[in-house]
């Protein structure tokens, strides 16, 4: 795993043999920031991430300026690798890691953000009512960003507050926007 852009531009990670996550592709990642950035501030982004796997979205994020950062995996491997590569960065202020199942984590959520990032497993059917659970629960600051990475042979939730899917091979971002 690499950080594709911004302070730690090129750092790589070696991810254990018993990780079992399925990173977002470099080309996907590269192409979604540069979307981010053309939309927002990083500095100023307060910035969920569901599903994270090895942590690589919640460490772009990082390294493009985001200073806090929550993130939600439950397996523990993956979490220890996360953490150690929180302290390789320096990042133990910024970014705060949870272990817990997503769907508990998004039920007891009292906080707001203005992006989150789910990439919930392919295989994962209640994964795509990740968005409803959002709205439903309030998490998302008005003028808010919510990005649903997806398979491409799987459509987008519909939601009244859709924008868009964009497609990087077999992968699909598919964006929400709460007005503000």
């Amino acid at each position: 795993m690499r950080i594709i852009g911004g302070k730690f531009k090129s750092k790589r990670f070696k991810a254990p043999k018993h990780i079992t996550a399925r990173p977002t592709t470099d080309f996907a990642k590269e192409a979604l920031f540069n979307i981010i950035y053309n939309s927002h501030d990083f500095e100023d982004l307060i910035v969920l991430d569901l599903f994270s796997g090895i942590g690589s979205i919640s460490l772009e994020f990082f390294s493009r300026g985001a200073e806090d950062i929550t993130l939600v995996e439950k397996d523990k491997k993956h979490i220890q690798f996360i953490n150690k590569m929180v302290g390789e960065l320096e990042a133990t202020d910024n970014i705060h890691t949870i272990q817990l199942d997503v769907f508990k984590y998004l039920k007891t959520c009292t906080r707001q953000f203005n992006m989150i990032f789910a990439d919930p497993p392919y295989i994962l059917e209640k994964g795509m009512e990740v968005p409803d659970i959002i709205f439903e629960n309030d998490l998302m600051l008005p003028g808010g960003t919510l990005i649903l990475e997806h398979q491409k042979k799987v459509p987008a939730p519909e939601h009244e507050f859709y924008k868009e899917t964009r497609n990087y091979g077999n992968i699909n971002f598919s964006f929400y926007e709460v007005p503000e």
